[in-house]
């Protein structure tokens, strides 16, 4: 069976082509920075490696480009569309409708879209890829997998606001978390890696979009996101946790729309409205050459990230390992060094020399004296879209 993943982020596009059960990749890609200047793709297969610069706008021109590599005579992996039996597609906000793994129909992609007021920098770009590759691979099943899925074990006390009760059960407003499948896949393999069954694990999920979450024998019991992914961590364009008293100041002492003050924390706040960069690279590199505001940036950004894992530490009422892991949390060591000091009472050691080493491997970057364990584990969300599709499907 072969299953094309297409895992849409909010400025990204990743792309696997597995040969199932044995996962075997017969390609994968990445296009990122979408919408900004030198968007770039990466194309790979057993004898491919491309890398280069396109001017892609948006995430519909982006997917018909990966639609061409695939299909490509020279480079492509297929030579007809009829060849892919599964369309795999990250979705990230299931709201309470989906709590598991669904074929596509028309009734889906009606809730998906219903669910993008929820996450506007998301679920639009999910439903592009759905569409675009139900357009393209006439022939293909099309399956969601749904981020929120994963938390769905979280007790009440984590999942439910202090706000009146009818706002739960007539309307659905709660904590849903996010990022779930690459939650998920990691805490699976620090459990293996770990060895035991009984684990306190936190696991930290950095990239353009932050979470973490608080994971207890490999269930999520507790998670950063909410009700929609725009709060607890500093994200890339997004403010994180902001008292709401500021949104009531906005609107009726500085006279923004409600819609303004919406695109102010999604789309221009987080690290773009505190550094004037999004991307974590522009802002390392910028930090290292002085730049006071990029600096203090890494700082607030590592600070906030402390702060949530004291406390998951506190509801657990201990922890075995700390997981980084995504575009962020797997090479950059600044990151991870910021995130990891001041943190001895805790149990958390850092070893600054095995954290400046890169690896695609699971790896601790703890002393040996530290009585948590700091892991690095490569997230591969497509994998985990894949075996759920097939699971699906079986």
């Amino acid at each position: 069976m072969r299953i094309l993943v297409l895992n849409s982020g909010s400025s990204s596009i990743k792309f696997q082509l597995f040969n199932m059960p044995s996962a075997e990749v017969l390609c994968s890609g990445l296009l990122e920075r979408i919408g900004l200047e030198n968007t770039k793709i990466n194309y790979k297969t057993d004898t491919q490696d491309i890398e280069k610069e396109v001017a892609i706008p948006d995430h519909k021109i982006g997917l018909q480009l990966i639609a061409s590599y695939v299909l490509d005579s020279e480079i492509g992996v297929i030579t007809s569309t009829s060849e892919i039996h599964v369309v795999g597609h990250r979705v990230v906000h299931g709201g309470s409708t989906f709590a598991k793994t669904v074929e596509i129909n028309n009734e889906v992609k009606q809730k998906i879209e219903k669910l993008s007021v929820l996450a506007p920098l998301h679920n639009p770009a999910n439903l592009q890829g759905i569409l675009v590759s139900e357009d393209i691979f006439k022939d293909a099943k099309q399956i969601a997998v749904f981020d929120t899925a994963f938390h769905q074990t979280m007790p009440l006390e984590a999942y439910k606001y202090a706000i009146p009760n009818i706002f739960l059960d007539e309307h659905d407003i709660r904590v849903y978390g996010f990022h779930g499948t690459s939650h998920k896949y990691v805490s699976e393999k620090a459990i293996k890696f770990l060895g035991k069954e009984n684990t306190k694990i936190i696991t930290i999920h950095l990239g353009n979009g932050c979470s973490m979450t608080a994971i207890e024998n490999g269930k999520s019991i507790d998670h950063t996101l909410g009700f929609a992914p725009m709060n607890g961590l500093i994200m890339g364009t997004r403010s994180g946790d902001i008292d709401p008293a500021v949104i009531f100041y906005l609107v009726k002492s500085l006279g923004y729309s409600l819609d303004e003050v919406n695109s102010l924390l999604q789309k221009e706040s987080g690290m773009l409205g505190l550094t004037g960069y999004s991307d974590l690279r522009d802002i390392e590199s910028n930090a290292e050459n002085g730049d006071v505001n990029c600096q203090k940036a890494l700082e607030m950004n590592a600070y906030r990230i402390r702060k949530f894992i004291g406390s998951y530490i506190a509801v657990m009422n201990g922890l075995d390992a700390i997981v980084f892991t995504a575009g962020i949390g797997e090479n950059s060591d600044v990151m991870r060094k910021l995130v990891s000091s001041n943190l001895e009472y805790l149990g958390i050691e850092l070893d600054e020399e095995k954290n400046s080493v890169r690896s695609k491997e699971i790896r601790e970057i703890n002393q040996v004296s530290s009585k948590v364990k700091i892991l690095v584990i490569p997230t591969n969300e497509e994998l985990e879209i894949a075996q759920q599709s097939m699971k699906l499907l079986e």
